[in-house]
């Protein structure tokens, strides 16, 4: 019953709404195609305008058209030079498909002699190229601006197969709301609103960039980390530049310096546009399946300034789970001298499965407009120097209706205005609740009670050969009990080794952004020595499935440690750490010490006490940030980590005086058009006589599972260092040659290669330390170690399979010189 009240009060509330927003104008949605009536061939550059208005498009290379308008007449025409004028009759405020079939008209036309000449539209292109840096928006010593966002997601492809399903019973009200969309003709349901008012600033030298979000509303979601995407910053692209980048790809700009080379243009109208008269000219690719797009701009006769353009990702581009794109932006001469976008639209069509409408998809919907600009007024120093780029200010999510009616840009249509309600009844109902629940549980690992979560799930069975069957119990408590404050911890139980093994931890956040952490963990447990840090966890589930050798290099770990993290400005952290570890023995992996007299001591256990200080600098990096992890979305700059650690002899047990320093580089970046690459560079001394578990093991692994963190054909402990240098370097070439074969261009693989490889030294106090003089495992690097290989990813758009060869040290027993590694990978 109560259940049934719930929806019974929401159907009143879309009641207000229906009456309330009775005065809102409607849009009227009309697509279609314009042929030719004899032939059916599309007729491209064909003028579709409401009778007696301004308002009209022209039709695209296959004949098609859209358009959306909130004040249309009562009949659309189509007119082509050659062709007939037709007139069809519209419906208000409605989507409808209209199609035109044109009939030739017969005209005798004089004689004419055509001369070779250059195509038109290529003399402006090359017009707009000169006077690209005299147009671009970024030759100022100054600006600002105000920035107006809003961004929608819909679901698509909701058959009445799939809206009565038996699980979506409790939410059927919520398909009374659904509409469609000119992109492509599907019927979608708006599910997803955000709007975010803020400033923009931008300072020529030193380059600064800071945006402040003065207001926003999420429908369903309050989290101040993610405005940081619903801004400027994050979404902005240059019209003008070689390439721009869309989910990490670069598609080709239609004027790049080398526009010619990847695209046709076709001058097709001219007219005032405001008091500018300008030129439309219409592109397309040249080749199939690059990275390209086909559309239109206007551009202005005068100084060659982009007025608008409007275009789409080809078809045919080898992108996973994106159907169609479209990208349109408006342009306006500001104080005279300044060409500036005023609008800026985008609208993505996802999917699972390509161009389908037999699956649920979504579309994306960017809406961007810019107002009150100033330039050239140089603020204080102070202003552009504060620790994050995006300024959050207080109660943005509490600044009540009346402001949002006088300071929006654009009045929200009537289905916007129901999304907010429609989720927030959502969220009341319990078997919404349920599903978010079920969803949460997947996506995470853990299944979330009211304070507390149980989990990780996938380690609560696992097996290896030390411990036999390992069952692990652990959990955490959640931003409910303390969103400040995490607790955590497990109890495992081996049935082999009949040994418990058990963790605690917590993590304090005093402020989110910029971060600041205080935590404290302890664990005695097993681990695997030499593995890197995207490697399985030890007690995965499915770990023993994809496993090489048996898992008996397995050690017992006793660990402190305390840490406080603290960041200084968006990009810059410092951690400091204090570590006590122990390692003991377990199975058949024994710790053998040479001491200087010659005697041969094997160790029960080995302890050292560090503390050591991280920094790690990422230019312009940003964060999802969540009650007490924050996910990093990555940066364009290198990130640069720095670890310098001292062993502290005799504190908190610790037998050795040390000094570790380490250095880590890593980069991706695209290659033009042609892929794109990552490199990781990584040097690394200890200065001190050490154990060999405490020095550098190199990363190896021992599963068939592909990690780009180690050495994949390398065994657990094979080889250490306490002076060395790794590269690793690999390019994804996103079906650069692929592309070009018949039956792979359908499959959409693509190819993609790397090599990796390190070099080492010890010191000779070390190997006679460490009992290493002799050639046994684990070895040195003197001579090198490196692999490389080979694979093919995006098999059924996630799966990707590498072939390994190992290319040095093959002398070495236990090896596998090539194998076939597996991964998930998950691209656009």
């Amino acid at each position: 019953m109560k259940h049934k009240k719930e929806i019974r009060r929401y159907f009143y509330l879309l009641f207000l709404i229906a009456v309330s927003n009775a005065g809102f104008t409607q849009v009227t949605k009309i697509m279609g195609r314009v042929v030719d009536v004899e032939t059916k061939e599309p007729i491209p550059f064909a003028n579709v305008f409401f009778a007696g208005t301004t308002i009209g498009v022209t039709s695209d290379f296959d004949g098609n058209y859209s358009l959306e308008t909130k004040t249309p007449s009562d009949s659309l025409v189509a007119s082509y030079v050659g062709y007939l004028k037709l007139s069809k009759r519209i419906y208000p405020n409605r989507f409808q498909e209209v199609n035109f079939e044109l009939q030739s008209q017969n005209i005798d036309l004089p004689e004419v002699t055509i001369l070779a000449g250059e195509n038109p539209a290529e003399i402006i292109l090359r017009k707009i190229i000169e006077n690209k840096e005299n147009n671009r928006r970024k030759e100022f010593d100054a600006y600002q601006y105000e920035v107006y966002n809003k961004i929608e997601i819909d679901a698509n492809n909701l058959s009445e197969r799939f809206q009565n399903r038996r699980i979506l019973r409790p939410f059927k009200f919520i398909f009374n709301y659904m509409d469609t969309s000119t992109v492509n003709g599907k019927t979608y349901l708006p599910i997803f609103l955000s709007e975010s008012l803020s400033d923009f600033y931008f300072r020529k030298e030193p380059k600064a960039e800071k945006e402040v979000i003065k207001a926003a509303q999420v429908s369903g979601i309050e989290n101040e980390s993610v405005l940081q995407f619903l801004g400027d910053m994050f979404q902005r692209y240059d019209f003008y530049d070689n390439y721009i980048m869309i989910f990490q790809k670069n598609f080709i700009s239609p004027v790049a310096y080398f526009g010619l080379n990847s695209y046709r243009y076709y001058l097709v109208d001219s007219t005032y546009i405001g008091d500018k008269w300008c030129y439309k000219i219409m592109f397309k690719p040249r080749r199939k399946q690059e990275l390209t797009f086909t559309g239109h701009f206007w551009v202005n006769d005068t100084t060659f300034a982009i007025k608008s353009f409007d275009m789409r990702i080809v078809k045919d581009a080898n992108m996973n789970f994106v159907n169609d794109l479209v990208l349109i932006q408006e342009f306006d001469l500001i104080e005279g001298k300044y060409w500036m976008v005023t609008k800026d639209q985008g609208i993505g069509d996802f999917n699972i499965i390509d161009d389908t409408k037999a699956t649920l998809g979504f579309f994306g919907k960017k809406t961007t407009s810019y107002r009150d600009f100033v330039f050239n007024k140089l603020r204080d120093k102070k202003f552009y120097s504060s620790p994050t780029n995006v300024i959050v200010n207080e109660k943005v999510y509490d600044v009540g209706k009346q402001y949002w009616t006088e300071h929006r840009h654009d009045t929200l249509s009537k289905d916007e205005l129901t999304i907010y309600n429609m989720v927030d009844t959502l969220k009341k109902l319990p078997a919404f609740k349920t599903w978010i629940d079920i969803l949460e549980t997947v996506i995470t690992g853990y299944y979330k009670m009211e304070k507390f979560e149980i989990g990780p799930y996938a380690s609560i069975l696992s097996f290896n050969a030390i411990e036999g069957a390992r069952i692990r119990l652990g959990g955490r408590t959640t931003a409910k009990f303390d969103d400040q404050l995490r607790l955590e911890g497990h109890l495992a139980y081996g049935t082999l080794d009949t040994k418990i093994k058990y963790g605690a931890g917590l993590l304090y956040l005093p402020n989110k952004n910029p971060r600041r952490a205080v935590g404290a963990n302890y664990k005695y447990d097993i681990e695997q020595l030499g593995s890197s840090p995207n490697a399985f966890r030890e007690d995965f589930l499915f770990a023993a499935l994809f496993r090489r050798n048996p898992a008996n290099k397995l050690s017992m770990t006793s660990e402190y440690s305390f840490y406080y993290e603290h960041e200084w400005f968006n990009g810059f952290t410092n951690q400091i750490n204090l570590i006590q570890k122990e390692i003991i023995p377990v199975g058949n992996y024994k710790i053998e010490l040479y001491e200087s007299n010659g005697d041969v001591i094997e160790k029960n256990e080995i302890t050292i006490s560090e503390i050591r200080l991280d920094s790690r600098f990422a230019f312009n990096e940003r964060f999802v940030i969540g009650d007490f992890e924050r996910i990093s979305v990555g940066t364009r700059y290198p990130i640069i980590t720095l670890q310098y650690g001292y062993g502290i002899p005799d504190l908190l047990g610790g037998d050795y005086e040390y000094h570790r320093l380490r250095i880590n580089v890593r980069q991706w970046f695209n290659v033009f058009n042609l892929g794109w690459s990552r490199y990781i560079f990584e040097g690394g001394k200890i200065w001190g006589k050490l154990p060999f578990p405490f020095l550098e093991l190199h990363p190896g692994s021992e599963t068939f599972i592909f990690d780009e963190f180690a050495f994949n054909l390398m065994n657990y402990s094979e080889f250490v260092s306490d002076e060395y240098v790794s590269l690793y370097y690999t390019h994804h070439f996103d079906g650069l040659f692929l592309n070009h074969i018949p039956l792979f261009r359908k499959l959409k693989w693509r190819e993609v290669a790397y090599v990796r490889g390190a070099v080492g030294t010890m010191s000779d106090k070390n190997k006679k330390f460490n009992g290493l003089t002799q050639p046994k495992p684990p070895y040195t690097l003197e001579r090198p170690y490196y692999e490389a290989g080979f694979g093919i990813e995006n098999i059924f758009k996630v799966v990707r399979i590498d072939g390994i060869w190992r290319l040095s040290r093959l002398d070495h027993q236990d090896i596998n010189k090539f194998a076939l590694f597996i991964s998930l990978y998950f691209s656009f």
